[in-house]
């Protein structure tokens, strides 16, 4: 098998299969429950089509189905399961983001690249809260306006970083959000150079956040880990002089700890 990625007109692409996971993922904390007609609307799919993939999960206990509502079944989380059990490298990381929270009285997080997104794979909750919404395991984010987003994406090779460029779409949450290709692309190549990102209230009014990546013993990429703050609280200095110094310190432990 080549290491190419399969494109949906490759003969070995089942589409059953990313059908089916499409599915599931369009249940979100927006929509925790949909009716048949919102899961095919969600999905691009016709009404029969998402009724077939809807009933084979049900019947697999991925899906529950009350009345014309489906939601997800608690099975569904064997397979974010799957993928922290299959890294073992979490209780490390998950004690030093722990240690963070400890030494400075804030959150952070680790979280790896899925497409357009960032998804939460180990989180330290300091006691005060940042975002309208909570923050957890699980919990997916746009990486173009997100700390940890920019550093991964700062990782990516510079052809799939110009795919993602090219696709990505840029919608304000704040006044403070880009919106422009060519400069989110500047600010990537800034991480790249300065090997840490910083993002000042771009998707919540308030959120400051500085992210570094993540390597194991052997250079690989495990993830971004950051710290996230109140930037009424925090300022620049104190994220670049304190903050930043702790973090390189932890990813240099997590390095020599995760092989």
């Amino acid at each position: 098998m080549q290491d190419d990625t399969l494109t949906p007109d490759d003969r070995d692409f089942v589409t059953a299969l990313a059908s089916g996971l499409e599915v599931i993922q369009a249940f979100d904390d927006e929509t925790p429950r949909m009716t048949l007609s919102e899961v095919a609307a969600k999905t691009d799919m016709n009404r029969a089509r998402a009724r077939r993939f809807l009933l084979t999960l049900h019947a697999l206990g991925y899906v529950r189905k009350q009345q014309r509502h489906f939601e997800l079944a608690p099975k569904a989380l064997q397979l974010g399961y799957a993928f922290l059990s299959a890294n073992n490298y979490r209780s490390v990381i998950q004690q030093y983001l722990e240690d963070i929270t400890d030494e400075i009285g804030e959150s952070s997080s680790m979280g790896v690249l899925d497409s357009d997104n960032v998804i939460y794979v180990a989180r330290s909750s300091a006691k005060h809260r940042l975002m309208a919404i909570t923050l957890s395991v699980g919990t997916r984010l746009p990486a173009a306006y997100t700390s940890m987003g920019r550093v991964l994406l700062s990782q990516l090779p510079d052809d799939e970083l110009a795919r993602y460029l090219e696709q990505v779409k840029l919608e304000p949450h704040t006044e403070r959000s880009i919106t422009d290709t060519t400069q989110l692309r500047n600010c990537i190549e800034q991480v790249r150079q300065q090997g840490y990102s910083i993002v000042d209230q771009e998707l919540d009014p308030g959120l400051r956040s500085l992210a570094v990546p993540a390597f194991d013993a052997n250079g690989k990429l495990l993830g971004a880990i950051n710290i996230s703050t109140n930037a009424a609280r925090i300022d620049f200095d104190t994220l670049t002089q304190s903050f930043l110094p702790l973090l390189r310190d932890k990813v240099q432990l997590i390095q020599a700890h995760v092989s």
